[in-house]
């Protein structure tokens, strides 16, 4: 990895939001390098394996580490025992994985499995809190606004997505080091993981 690529930090927002049958996922895409924006495209989102995703906050280069990292672990896991670790189990992966050795990041592991949809929010020093939504990067004060007010339970998926939406939209008007766009995702047990295309994203943007 270039080392330039080590001091970009994304300032980052992304969230995690339980509904009734799974979980939605998204995350801006501004990086940041102290009030310089380094990168308007970055990714922050990832899936890990069919039914887990991750988001990530913080440094670019230990962030796209992880997630390859992960992503191999859980496919291991997969043909070893013909069967997809739960986002629990992935979860403390994670947290071991960055108590063992700390990395500049915040994360959301998100997923579904047979105990329904999940929400992880993991620190740097491998801490792991479930919950049922959750924001993560600069942007999570104005996120958590807007999340405290509008999350109910038993939601739709319609519903979540755009409640994700307006979330990061919040924290980008509000943030400088978040915005330039969203990655939007769903995750359920039957299709797994489906990211939102560019067209589909501008289509919820535009119906909110």
């Amino acid at each position: 990895m270039d080392v330039s690529t080590e001091v970009i930090k994304t300032g980052t927002s992304t969230v995690g939001i339980t509904y009734n049958g799974g979980v939605v996922v998204g995350a801006d895409h501004r990086a940041t390098m102290g009030h310089f924006i380094a990168n308007k495209s970055v990714q922050k989102l990832f899936r890990i394996s069919k039914n887990v995703a991750l988001t990530t906050a913080g440094l670019v280069g230990h962030a796209q580490s992880l997630s390859r990292t992960l992503a191999a672990e859980l496919r291991l896991f997969e043909l070893k025992r013909d069967q997809e670790m739960t986002v629990k189990g992935a979860s403390t992966l994670t947290a071991n994985i960055l108590s063992g050795r700390p990395h500049y990041v915040q994360l959301l592991i998100v997923g579904v499995d047979d105990s329904g949809p999940s929400v992880y929010s993991i620190d740097s020093a491998g801490g792991s809190i479930p919950d049922v939504y959750c924001a993560t990067g600069s942007g999570s004060p104005f996120m958590y606004g807007v999340l405290e007010d509008q999350f109910k339970p038993g939601m739709t998926q319609d519903e979540a997505l755009a409640l994700a939406a307006k979330s990061l939209l919040a924290s980008a008007q509000r943030d400088a080091a978040s915005g330039n766009g969203m990655d939007l995702a769903f995750i359920t047990q039957k299709a797994g993981f489906n990211q939102l295309s560019e067209e589909d994203v501008s289509e919820l943007l535009a119906n909110l």
